[in-house]
C-alpha cells in the first residue's frame, strides 16, 4: 500500500505541512511544538516532555535497514517485549505492533502480558501513562518519542479542572439527595493527563472512550444529575444528544472565565458541562466535505468519528470509534464506498487492506495527527535495541498517588463494556 509517509514525501503539495516530509528529529531540539500536522496551530504547555537528541545513526538508516533491526530486536527479546500499536500510527510503525487498537482495545491489551518486561507503547503520552497505571510494578513502558503528546489532552489541565470544581461545588454543593445522586460527577476521555484520570478516580468519576462514552454516561447519570465532561467538547455533545439530552443542558465551560463562562441558572439547569477542548484532527472534517462526497458519489456511506463537530456528525449515515469504522468497513458487502472521517493514517489502511470497497478520506488533504507522527522507525529500532543492550529509554512513570486514583476510574471505565461487547 502507499503509506502516508510514502505521501508527504513524494507529493508534499498534497499535504497540509510540508514540513511533514522531514524526519520527527528535526524538532526535537527546535522551540516546543506539537510538529507539523493537524495540530501545528495549537499552542504548547510549557512544560510539555520534549525528546531529547535521537542517535544520528537511526536518522541516517534507509527504511529497510530500520525494519530490519527492528525485527531483529523483536525476536531477540521475544516474550520479554510486548509492542502496543494505535490505528493512528504509520504503516512503517504499526507493522511492528502485537497488538493494533483504539485506546479502549490497547487499555484492555496491555492487561494480557503480565509477564513482559518491556510494553513499548506506539501511541501518544496519555495512552502511555495509562499502560504503566495498569501494568505490574516489574514491567516498564516505553514511548518511542516524548514528543509524542496530545494538543486536546493538553486542553485540560489538573489546576483548571481543580478550580473548575471548586467554582461547581460552591453553586452546587456536594450533599447528595434522597436517591443518593451527588450533584455533579467528573468524567474524563481517555485522552487526558494521569492526573485527571486520578482527580475522576478521588472523585467518584470515570474515564470514557469513544467506544464505550455512552455507556460511560449512563454509568455516571445513575450516581449524579449532572456530569463535568473534559477535555472533548465534540464527544460529550454528540453522545449526549444522542441519548436525548437537549443542546440547552449542555453549557460551554471556558476554565479562562468564571463560571467557565456561563450565569448560574444555566449551570443549574444543565445536564452535561462541557470542556472547551477538541481534537484538532477531526475538526478538518466539514459537512461541505460530506455533501461533496454525496454529489460525486450517491451511493456513498459516511461514517464519522464522534470527535467530529455536531453538524458533521449529523450529517453522516454513521458516527462512531475507530473501532466501529473498522467493523463497519469489515461487514459491509462488497463493492460499497465510504467516505470516512478520522485520521488518514487509519483511512488508508481500510483502504489498502479492502480493495472490494472503495474508501476515501472526507478530507482531501493529508494531513495526520501531529503527535503520531512524531512515532518513527527511527525511534522504535532507537529504543528496542537500548531494551537488547539492558538500557530503558523513555520510561514513562506515574506517580504513585496519582496512579492510585487514576487506576480506580480506569477500572471502572473497563468495567463500563458497551453492550455489544459484553
Amino acid at each position: 500500500m502507499t503509506s502516508v509517509d510514502t505521501v508527504v514525501r513524494s507529493a508534499p503539495g498534497a499535504t497540509c505541512a510540508p514540513d511533514l516530509a522531514d524526519g520527527p528529529w528535526t524538532f526535537d531540539l527546535a522551540p516546543a511544538s506539537y510538529g507539523p500536522g493537524a495540530s501545528m496551530a495549537d499552542p504548547i504547555p510549557a512544560e510539555a516532555p520534549r525528546q531529547g537528541v535521537l542517535p544520528a545513526a537511526y536518522t541516517q538508516m534507509s527504511a529497510d535497514e530500520l525494519d530490519s533491526r527492528i525485527r531483529a530486536a523483536k525476536d531477540t527479546l521475544g516474550d520479554r517485549l510486548v509492542i502496543l500499536g494505535h490505528f493512528y500510527q504509520r504503516d512503517e510503525v504499526v507493522k511492528h505492533a502485537d497488538f493494533i487498537g483504539d485506546s479502549f482495545q490497547l487499555a484492555n491489551a496491555a492487561l494480557t502480558r503480565p509477564d513482559a518486561e518491556a510494553i513499548v507503547f506506539c501511541g501518544v503520552h496519555f495512552m502511555a501513562e495509562t499502560a504503566d497505571i495498569l501494568s505490574g510494578p516489574q514491567q516498564a513502558v516505553i514511548l518511542p518519542n516524548l514528543a509524542a503528546g496530545c494538543s486536546m489532552a493538553d486542553m485540560a489541565d489538573i489546576d483548571s479542572v481543580e478550580q473548575a470544581w471548586a467554582e461547581l461545588e460552591e453553586l452546587y454543593g456536594t450533599a447528595p439527595d434522597a436517591d443518593g445522586k451527588v450533584p455533579l460527577i467528573p468524567v474524563t476521555y481517555m485522552n487526558s493527563s494521569a492526573a485527571l484520570k486520578g482527580f475522576c478516580g478521588d472523585h467518584g468519576g470515570i474515564v470514557c472512550t469513544s467506544s464505550n462514552a455512552e455507556t460511560v454516561l449512563r454509568w455516571a447519570f445513575e450516581r449524579a444529575h449532572r456530569v463535568l465532561f473534559f477535555p472533548d467538547q465534540h464527544l460529550g455533545r454528540n453522545t449526549a444528544k444522542a441519548m436525548g439530552v437537549s443542546l440547552d443542558a449542555m453549557p460551554m465551560w471556558n476554565p479562562r472565565k468564571p463560571l467557565g463562562g456561563n450565569d448560574e441558572q444555566s449551570l443549574v439547569d444543565a445536564k452535561v458541562l462541557l470542556w472547551h477542548g477538541f481534537c484538532s484532527v477531526h475538526k478538518r472534517f466539514t459537512v461541505a466535505q460530506i455533501e461533496k462526497a454525496r454529489a460525486e458519489h450517491p451511493d456513498v456511506r459516511v461514517i464519522v468519528h464522534p470527535e467530529c463537530p455536531m453538524p458533521v456528525v449529523d450529517a453522516a449515515d454513521e458516527a462512531g470509534s475507530t473501532d466501529y469504522i473498522r467493523k463497519a468497513v469489515e461487514a459491509a458487502p462488497a463493492g460499497t464506498t465510504f467516505a470516512i472521517g478520522t485520521e488518514i493514517n487509519l483511512v488508508q489502511r481500510l483502504a489498502a487492506e479492502h480493495p472490494e470497497h472503495t474508501i476515501f478520506c472526507l478530507d482531501p488533504v493529508v494531513c495526520p495527527c501531529s503527535t503520531m507522527y512524531r512515532i518513527h522507525p527511527g525511534y522504535l529500532a532507537w529504543v528496542l535495541e537500548g531494551l537488547v543492550d539492558g538500557r530503558v529509554e523513555n520510561r514513562i512513570e506515574v506517580d504513585a498517588q496519582v496512579a492510585g486514583g487514576a487506576r480506580v476510574a480506569l477500572e471502572r471505565m473497563l468495567a463500563a463494556r458497551p453492550p455489544e461487547t459484553r
